[in-house]
């Protein structure tokens, strides 16, 4: 089965080959179709996201289509950067946004860096086929970046039972403990079941 993810997160797009990779689909991104600019974040939740992106990707495509939002959340911050994540700073590079969340929390205690990392998915078939994943992870943000894998928030987000940042753990570490794995996971239960 040809599915499309709706990104052009090539970061996005390794995590879900490598949950996925036992299974019988050819994931193609937008950037595959000549798109090379994402499907914009228009909503109010990671949900209206996740949704928006997977249907307008079924409509461009005509393809069964996953659309995923994630984000984190730093209770301490009013949730912040939430739905932003990708955007919470001017120049909206991965870099900029961690410079600038490190910053806001500078001088911040430890057990006020809490944080959650929030993942949705939605698998789109057709205009009344729609399905929803979710997966969630706790930890707290460091003081500096650590690590050099993943991407995002990876390098200051802390997972306590490894103790490590999500930038230190190899793909398959991340892809076991992460909010995106566990919505993944339960995504590919769904395409066992249909495939």
């Amino acid at each position: 089965m040809k599915i499309l993810l709706a990104t052009t997160n090539q970061g996005k797009k390794r995590e879900f080959l490598e949950l996925l990779k036992d299974l019988k689909v050819d994931l193609i991104t937008l950037k595959d179709l000549g798109i090379e600019e994402g499907i914009k974040e228009k909503g109010r939740s990671f949900e209206e996201n996740a949704f928006e992106k997977a249907y307008k990707g079924f409509l461009i495509s005509g393809l069964p289509t996953i659309g995923e939002d994630s984000g984190l959340l730093v209770p301490y911050l009013d949730i912040l950067p939430g739905i932003f994540s990708k955007r919470f700073s001017k120049e909206g590079t991965d870099e900029e946004n961690r410079k600038l969340l490190l910053k806001k929390l500078e001088n911040v205690s430890f057990e006020k860096r809490k944080a959650k990392f929030i993942c949705v998915i939605y698998f789109v078939m057709g205009n009344k086929k729609f399905y929803k994943f979710r997966g969630e992870v706790e930890g707290f943000i460091t003081s500096e970046e650590r690590g050099k894998s993943g991407f995002g928030y990876d390098p200051i987000f802390l997972y306590p039972p490894l103790g490590k940042t999500f930038a230190e753990l190899s793909v398959s570490q991340k892809n076991r403990v992460s909010h995106r794995g566990k919505a993944i996971r339960e995504l590919k239960k769904f395409l066992r079941k249909i495939l």
